[in-house]
């Protein structure tokens, strides 16, 4: 069968329809994939990275700047993940970024986010180099800690409702609280004498501040003028200086005296004969006793002798002078 020339035309239009189809599709999947710029590698270590797959963007600040190249695990709990980043970016991304994964939209693909480091000054990123990483929650540790919290709250909702019908029931200190009306009437005349005793308190203290007022102001009175005046406190504090000075010389005028008495005492002198000797004593009785009987007899003889006739006119003599001196001091 001849192949007309109709046909060649036609298969060779498909020939270059299909070499074109392809070459543009190489070149969007290679655009895609990086595959005709030059790019450079940096890897970050992941402990989950919640269904990261590779071919997936990375993107820095909300740009995509290149693809993931590699996922490796390195032990139970370190994944590394390599990317390739577009050359011209390599400038701008600092050695302390920091790369998180995340998904594109809530139910788009996976992809690692870059963010900028806090410190500017840092110097920039280069081939090989390895980033800080920032593993966020996922989905399914997020739906167990809810599910963990409504366990709790059920267990709580299910405790409050025993307390809540044990209180009902009168149960414990606060059923007997809110059921009993004897102690509540008790509890409103007990705030009732509470707030009785506190206006009396302070009734006291505001008459207590006036008296203290009265006492700073006024003068006149003794606590007053002992308060305010300060030449009288002066003075007190004087009369109280002179008054231990006066102590301490009474106290050592008492000791000199025990001393003296105790040297009386111990001594052998006129005074502790005087003190001591019993005969001495009797002696001086019996001496005094005959100064008084001889003073007695001689009173005696001159009342005799003013009568005698012999010395009679002389002691009248004596009385008439006396009598004329008390008429001349008259």
């Amino acid at each position: 069968m001849k192949t007309t020339e109709a046909q060649k035309i036609r298969l060779g239009i498909f020939v270059i329809i299909g070499t074109l189809l392809f070459v543009t599709a190489v070149y969007f999947i290679g655009q895609r994939q990086n595959m005709f710029e030059k790019t450079f590698t940096i890897s970050a270590y992941f402990q989950n990275v919640n269904g990261l797959q590779k071919g997936n963007n990375v993107r820095y600040s909300g740009i995509d700047i290149g693809t993931v190249k590699d996922i490796s695990m390195i032990n139970d709990s370190t994944i590394k993940v390599d990317m390739a980043i577009e050359e011209k970016i390599l400038s701008h991304i600092k050695i302390d970024a920091i790369a998180a994964v995340g998904s594109d939209g809530l139910v788009g693909n996976m992809i690692i986010n870059i963010v900028p480091g806090k410190n500017g000054n840092t110097p920039v990123i280069e081939d090989g180099d390895i980033i800080e990483s920032y593993s966020k929650i996922g989905t399914d540790d997020i739906l167990s800690t809810l599910g963990s919290s409504s366990e709790n709250i059920a267990i709580l909702s299910s405790d409050l409702l025993k307390i809540t019908n044990a209180m009902i029931e009168g149960k414990g200190t606060l059923g007997v609280l809110l059921n009993d009306t004897l102690m509540a009437k008790d509890l409103k005349q007990s705030i009732k004498n509470f707030k009785m005793a506190s206006y009396g308190a302070s009734k006291s203290i505001n008459e207590l501040n006036t008296l203290l007022t009265a006492i700073k102001t006024n003068d006149e009175t003794v606590l007053g003028l002992l308060i305010n005046d300060t030449i009288s406190g002066q003075k007190l504090k004087t009369v109280v200086a002179n008054l231990e000075a006066s102590s301490l010389e009474i106290g050592n005028l008492v000791k000199n005296a025990n001393t003296v008495v105790t040297d009386i005492q111990s001594n052998e002198g006129a005074l502790n004969y005087v003190l001591n000797d019993t005969s001495l004593v009797n002696s001086l009785k019996s001496t005094l006793k005959n100064i008084n009987e001889g003073t007695d007899k001689f009173n005696q003889n001159m009342e005799a002798l003013k009568h005698n006739f012999l010395t009679r006119s002389y002691f009248r003599k004596l009385e008439r002078q006396a009598e004329k001196a008390k008429r001349n001091d008259n």
